[in-house]
Order: C-alpha cells, then structure tokens, then sequence
C-alpha cells in the first residue's frame, strides 16, 4: 500500500513541531516536542587554520551571531556578518591540534611571535598567510611535529575559555550551548576528524584530546571511555567521509584488523551520529555508488583534505549510505553493526558563523567575507585552492526533535539519533516506522503521538515482522518559509537479498504537483524558476508541505534492512549565482548555477 498525502492541509505548526508527543521510551504521559535547528561544529579564531585565514572572530562572537547579532567579518576591513533568523542551539568546536597557538603568534609579547613561521602566519597579505597554513597542514598530515606548537599550557588555558564562555551564553529554553571540540586526525590527507560533544560542564578534562597523540579513532574512543569513568557525558560526530578518501567507514581498523562485534559496540557508544552534510560537500552517496539515483551527484566536493587539490580515488567507505549497507552485512554476520549512524547537518565553518543561508553566505575563512574572495579568488593563490573555495557548499544545518531547548534535551534527542540533517534551510521533517499506521494516522492532528504510540520515529529499530505483515512509515516534511517550496519527499532504503547481497532503491512517496510515475518509479523534474543572471527564484511551484503513509512492496522478513526519508526542494540558486550577480561576472565554469536543497532523516533498521 502506497499513500500519498501530498497537499498536505494541516497547518505546519501543528503538524510539525507543536504536536503531542509520546516519548519512544515511555508510552505514558503526551508531551510536546519541537524541531530546534542548530549547529556544534564551529570553528573560531582559536583553531589554527581559521587564524591563519583571516578570522577575527572570539567564541563569544559565535554565539552572540548564533543569536542574531553582528560579528566582526574578518581581517582586511571585512564587513560584519550577522544571520538573518536566529538559531536554537550552538556549540564552538576548535581544534585540538594548536589550540590557542596560531593566535599567540599574533601577542608580540608571546615567544611564539618571535617562531620562524610567525611572521608569514600573521602577514596581511592574505595568500601569504594561507600558504603558510598549507604548509602547516601538509606538515601535520605527513605527521610532522614542531615541538614549539606543543604547547599544553595555552591549549589547557583555551580550552577552559571555550567552556566558560559556552557556559556564560547558555540560555535554559531560549539558546543551548554546549562545550565542545574537534579532533582532527588526518593521516596523509585523509579526513577522520571528530566533534567531541559534552552534554554540560558538570565533569570535564582538564584538556581537550589531540590527535598528535595518536591518528587511531580507537584511541579517541578509549580516552572518551575514560571520561565516563570519570563522570562525562560525551559523544563524537564524524565528518566530511567524502574526504577521507575510504578511510571512515573502512572496513578495517586503523592498523589492518578486521572489524568485530567489539569494535562495533564500542564506535556505536561513542559516535550515534554522523554529519552528512556541511561546507565541505554532502556525502549521502556518490554516482559511482548508487547509479540509479538521479540525484546522488549533489555537492560533492571532490577532494581529500589538503590545500594541494588532490582527489580522493576510493568512494566505498567514503559516503553514509554505502557504511550503512555494511553495517547491515556485520549485523547479519554476527558482528554487530559498526556504521549505526543517525544523520544531522552542520557547518564547518571557520569564522565562527555557521553561514547556511544561501542568500546570506560569507564563506567558510575570514578572507573569504569577500564576494571577489570567495568566487574568483585572492591574488597569487594557486588556481587549483581557488577552485576548492568556490566549490564548497554553504553550511548545513543540525536538526533534533526535543522536548525542550536545554541541554539535555538536545543532546538526549541525540543519543537517540531522532535527529535529521539539511543542506541549509530549516526544511521540517519526521519519520515513524511501524506495522500497522495508516491514512488517518497520517493526516490526523496527532500525527506525532500516534507516530511514537505506533511503531518507532527515525533513529529506531523495528524487528520481529508477524506473517503478511511490511513496515509502513509515516513522514511529513514543511518547507522554510525563506526558502524554496517542496518537490518531493523520498524513501531510501538499503537491504541485504536472500543471498546476503547488498541492495539500494529510491521510492517517489510523495511529490507536488500532477506529475505521474512511469513504470520504473521515476517521477518528472518539478521544473527549473532560478533566473542564473538576476539569481533569482519564483515558488510558483512546488508545495509547501508534504506527507505520505508507505508500506514497503517489496519487504522480506528475513532480510536486514533500513529506510531514512529524503527530502528536496525545488531549484534555488546557489550562493556563486548569487556572488556571480553581485559582481556582475559569469559563474565560473564546472559550478551548478542552481541546487536542489535538502533534507535527511535518520534511519529506521529493521533487524530480522
């Protein structure tokens, strides 16, 4: 059975975020839950390689720019930054590595400022400046250490900073903050970085965990063990797959070892969420992978993580869907299911504003508060970096379904992956997976207590099928109000055959307009408004909201399975077409002068 409940005419703030909810745990009491959007990967003036490229801006400038106001834009006389909707929830995230470092570099009464690299670290030319960070990230890639940047002394003092001010700027109900950091392993160029996120400030260590001490994610989880011990709360989000070049979701360890049921029940405590999507590309899927998705070529970012443009060559563990089929073929080997990842979005960027307004971008670096910047690029840079800047995407965002705006209700939707990512826009969206839902459930004003009362919402497990029974699942989604209208929601799903073989297939559950399905599934383009030289757009189609109720036709109960709901928008121009206009030039060539935004919730597993 296959419903589609696409105009949909309940009002979004009843049907997506105001209604009664039952907690998955407690089918009891109905409680109200609301879609918070936010951001905790952020970086700011005290992570190396944001200082070096031209930001001015403190953790107390992130999270007052998080509330809406104006921030310093960068170095060279950059303008303010300021977003245009304010956001729920915040958490600055500097690197580990030479925390606080690079900036004393620029204190002439520091010793660092008299080290053989501070001089091009804190030049005004802007090129200078970035090759010098080059430099350092290549050095730093290959291993390389310069015991004079070791310094724990000012890395323990910026880190106590970064907690105080989180603490200073959290607002119980209106504004959450959460201390956190980011550890950046990068092993000859291969992304296997983490945010490191700690629930509050009760029990913290005196230090945040650098990879310097070892590039082994194993060795991240064990110290995050330890923290437990010693009465943490704490999670790590993995990042940018897509630059890893194979090596997050390998199937292997760090040093060559199969994966086991160990392994995996240790990943899975400490790392329930994955960032799909951010500055640095969205890495859902890639064509290779999944050939028979139209849209899988979305914002790739094609690159390892170098400032030398190299190209990753291995797509298999570089991408959330293909990790997803693999932790089905571990769970059904017996080896537990290392890839059990929900979805959020995030930013990644290293100005402290996290920049997901497409219409509002100010780039990823200081420098980068520059159309010409950010577009063409800045005198004397390689053309090979120029092209990596403009291809970045604008900043994604982080979405959660809470009870409250507090810490520990943020951070408890986490652990509990009922969490859904977008490319940027605050696209509203759940999922229920169940057995028995149906239209009426998913038109009704209740749609999230019966969602909750009936089966499990994204993020859960489902198991036991009865004979004749298919998992059915409820989603509705409601587009930005600032943004472009709906095309379509979608059901991905991924399962392994009756020969244990991996499968993938896209369903078209709910879509705007008369557009029909042919046979093979495939539903007509919405259309294309965006005028590429005014960069401009007209939601004159598309829908505002959709909604569908789904039963899976092709379910087997003996074979392992998920399913996590895609949603797009219609056509909006992408911030180069927007930069290009401003300047009056062309869009440079090989950019999409116009992107499909989205959406991503977590999955749903069915385990036999």
């Amino acid at each position: 059975m296959t419903s589609k409940l696409r105009k949909v005419s309940l009002l979004s703030a009843l049907a997506l975020g105001l209604t009664a909810a039952i907690p998955a745990a407690s089918v009891q009491a109905q409680e109200k839950t609301q879609a918070l959007f936010g951001a905790v990967h952020v970086h700011t003036n005290y992570s190396f390689d944001a200082f070096t490229n031209g930001t001015l801006a403190t953790p107390a400038d992130a999270y007052k720019w998080a509330q809406g106001e104006a921030i310093p834009g960068g170095v060279g006389g950059a303008p303010d930054i300021k977003i245009k909707k304010p956001l729920d929830f915040y958490a600055v995230s500097d690197h580990a590595e030479f925390m606080g470092v690079f900036k004393e570099m620029g204190n002439p009464d520091s010793p660092l400022s008299k080290h053989p690299m501070a001089a091009r670290i804190t030049s005004t030319d802007q090129n200078t400046a970035m090759q010098a960070f080059a430099e350092v990230l290549r050095n730093f890639s290959q291993g390389k250490k310069d015991p004079a940047l070791l310094n724990p002394e000012i890395s323990e003092g910026v880190w106590s900073d970064i907690v105080k001010t989180a603490d200073d700027y959290y607002k119980p109900g209106q504004f959450t903050t959460f201390p956190a950091f980011e550890w950046s392993s990068n092993p000859q160029m291969q992304n296997l970085h983490r945010v490191v996120l700690f629930q509050d400030s009760t029990v913290l260590p005196q230090q945040a965990l650098s990879s310097h001490e070892s590039r082994d994610p194993e060795h991240l989880w064990a110290w995050m063990d330890s923290q437990r011990g010693n009465g943490s709360t704490l999670m790590a989000i993995p990042h940018n797959a897509n630059a890893s070049d194979g090596l997050m979701f390998s199937l292997q360890t760090f040093d060559g070892k199969p994966l086991d049921e160990a392994y995996s029940k240790t990943r899975q405590r400490n790392e329930p969420l994955y960032e799909i999507t951010q500055i640095k590309g969205t890495s859902e899927t890639h064509p290779v992978l999944s050939p028979n998705d139209e849209f899988a070529g979305f914002e790739q970012w094609d690159y390892t993580l170098s400032a030398d443009s190299l190209r990753p060559t291995h797509r298999k563990g570089s991408f959330a869907r293909q990790a997803l089929l693999d932790g089905l073929s571990f769970q059904a080997a017996g080896k537990g299911n290392p890839f059990h990842y929900g979805f959020i979005g995030d930013s990644d960027t290293h100005n402290a504003a996290a920049s997901n307004e497409e219409d509002n971008y100010t780039g990823k670096f200081g420098f980068e508060n520059n159309p010409k910047h950010r577009l063409l690029g800045i005198e004397g840079q390689p053309e090979g970096q120029k092209k990596q800047v403009r291809e970045f995407s604008s900043g994604g965002l982080a979405g959660v379904w809470a009870k409250e705006n507090t810490r520990e209700a943020i951070y408890d939707a986490m652990l509990h992956r009922e969490t859904f990512g977008t490319t940027g826009p605050r696209i509203k969206v759940r999922l229920f997976g169940g057995w028995n839902y149906s239209d009426e459930d998913g038109a009704s004003a209740d749609f999230a207590s019966r969602g909750y009362a009936g089966g499990v919402p994204m993020g859960g497990n489902l198991s036991e099928a009865k004979a004749g029974q298919s998992p059915t699942f409820m989603v509705q989604a409601a587009k930005d109000p600032d943004s472009g209208n709906l095309d379509r929601i979608q059901i991905v799903k991924g399962w392994l055959d009756a020969n244990g073989a991996q499968q993938e297939k896209i369903y078209n559950v709910a879509w705007s307009g008369e557009r029909k399905m042919d046979n093979s599934g495939k539903l007509p383009a919405v259309g294309n408004t965006v005028n590429v030289k005014q960069a401009t757009y007209s939601n004159s189609i598309g829908e505002t909201q959709l909604a569908s109720v789904w039963r899976d036709p092709d379910f087997h109960p003996a074979q392992h399975a998920f399913y996590y709901a895609r949603v797009l928008e219609i056509p909006t121009p992408r911030w180069s077409t927007r930069d290009a206009a401003k300047l009056g030039v062309e869009v440079p060539e090989g950019l999409a002068t116009s992107i499909a935004e989205r959406a991503f919730t977590s999955p749903i597993w069915y385990t036999p």
